[in-house]
């Protein structure tokens, strides 16, 4: 039996799950495009970002917290179900023709919360299939509002006709498309507008807001509120923006008095796209972008705050993922996690400040279709072989135009020693052997699970996506 279809009938019907007194809201910023060092709390340059900075200041800045893969989509899909995205048949940044989005039989955030009886909302950016059935009102959410996939897939690509033959860009709300190319300076007010609206409307009950900011994805809009206010021209102005629509949720919450019982995140869902220069971010110094799983790309700034749970001021050194928020919000609303297996583990020992924990032990960095490009426990990274793109053979582009890149291959293995070296610069295998080994098992068992077509391994626990009949999957 199909478990949407029989959630969305219990809640047809009225049968909502009860709630106690005692729960907690959660918000969830998740960015786009924002490197490790664009927060001005991580280093950021012509810019502050003062809300985002208060917050880590109250709350945990972690500083290895990772993707789960360097591109949109992908990275999004593992968000919202847990899992690492290859698992669920999921790759690349799906766009307006493809015919492949979130399988109906996984769980998402929303529906994972609506177990709980949590009023569920997505503003902005959604990028898990953009046919009717893997909308957000079919798989969670009672309110969306926003784009279905990225914000360049329109026909004022600076790539169109060379590359890209984009249609018109739709907006959303609801299921309804209510608009088309439409104007984007006006997102990021409109998607904080909405979160406010929102959250008043459920200051008495649990909500679950998921505000996706469609910025600083190119092509970067601004309003006038903040249009040549920044010292970084365009990029900056619209960090700054983001940041103000940070704040604005923030000052609701304190506002309806629901501090103490609400968690805010603010992330993003990939590394910088660093080719697209002046009008990018940047990885902190971590090597490469956007599109690779050097850190440069899977690496993102992530900050929590809980009043009364976070303690101010922490900084967690500790290996965390974006999969692991789904297993961590279900801990927190005390909600069943999704019958089919997941990824992602709790971390709420982290958030609460607990330094002996460590729940996450290792990651592994899919790319690609199934590509399983390297492995980490939160120390060590071991690189396996494969061909990637480099952002250093060419000079950036400008003002909203992307620099070419250039396609290399690593064709040996090498280890680098994160805790010293976090631009992955230079090779320490051969004076950590007994490290790479123990990588090394973790990949394999890994590959046996999940497959790897880098080595032609199938794996045995790879499940489909949802597939829509005659449109062509196309992964970007």
């Amino acid at each position: 039996m199909n478990r949407k279809w029989l959630l969305g009938t219990l809640l047809s019907v009225g049968m909502v799950p009860t709630f106690a007194a005692d729960y907690t809201n959660i918000i969830l910023v998740n960015l786009d495009d924002v490197g490790y060092g664009d927060f001005s709390c991580n280093g950021a340059y012509g810019y502050k970002t003062p809300q985002i900075d208060l917050l880590a200041a109250q709350g945990v800045r972690f500083t290895h917290f990772l993707a789960a893969q360097p591109i949109s989509g992908a990275s999004r899909a593992g968000l919202l179900t847990g899992c690492y995205p290859n698992r669920i048949g999921f790759s690349g940044a799906p766009g307006p023709d493809s015919n492949y989005g979130i399988h109906p039989d996984e769980m998402t955030l929303g529906e994972v919360l609506k177990q709980k009886g949590y009023s569920t909302a997505i503003f902005g950016k959604w990028h898990l299939g953009s046919q009717h059935a893997f909308l957000p009102l079919q798989n969670g959410f009672d309110e969306y509002y926003g784009l279905p996939y990225s914000n360049d897939m329109w026909p004022f690509h600076p790539q169109q006709g060379e590359i890209f033959n984009f249609p018109d860009l739709p907006t959303y709300d609801g299921n309804e498309e209510v608009g088309y190319n439409t104007d984007q300076s006006c997102f990021t007010t409109d998607y904080t507008t909405r979160s406010i609206q929102f959250i008043r409307k459920n200051k008495n009950k649990p909500f679950f807001l998921y505000l996706a900011h469609s910025m600083p994805h190119v092509p970067l809009a601004v309003s006038d509120k903040f249009k040549g206010k920044s010292e970084q021209g365009l990029f900056g102005d619209v960090m700054m923006e983001i940041d103000w629509s940070i704040g604005e949720v923030w000052k609701t919450v304190k506002e309806l008095g629901l501090e103490e019982q609400t968690l805010i995140v603010i992330t993003s869902d990939n590394g910088p796209w660093a080719n697209y220069g002046n009008h990018a971010g940047s990885a902190g110094g971590l090597r490469e972008a956007k599109a690779t799983t050097f850190d440069g790309g899977n690496r993102i700034p992530c900050i929590m705050y809980w009043k009364g749970h976070t303690q101010a001021g922490t900084i967690c050194n500790k290996l965390a993922s974006n999969i692991d928020l789904l297993p961590t919000f279900a801990e927190i609303a005390e909600a069943p996690l999704p019958p089919r297996k997941i990824d992602g583990v709790s971390i709420l020992p982290l958030i609460e400040g607990d330094e002996q924990a460590n729940p996450r032990e290792s990651f592994v960095y899919y790319y690609n279709r199934n590509d399983l490009e390297a492995v980490t426990d939160g120390e060590f990274k071991l690189v396996f072989p494969h061909k990637y793109v480099t952002y250093g053979a060419y000079a950036p582009g400008n003002d909203g135009k992307p620099g070419n890149l250039a396609t290399v291959e690593l064709r040996a293995s090498e280890l680098y020693d994160l805790r010293r070296d976090p631009g992955e610069r230079y090779n320490v295998l051969h004076q950590y052997p007994e490290r790479a080994a123990k990588l090394m098992k973790i990949a394999d068992e890994k590959r046996k699970e999940l497959g790897d077509n880098l080595t032609r391994a199938k794996g045995t626990e790879v499940r489909e996506p949802g597939l829509v009949a005659g449109k062509e999957r196309k992964d970007l």
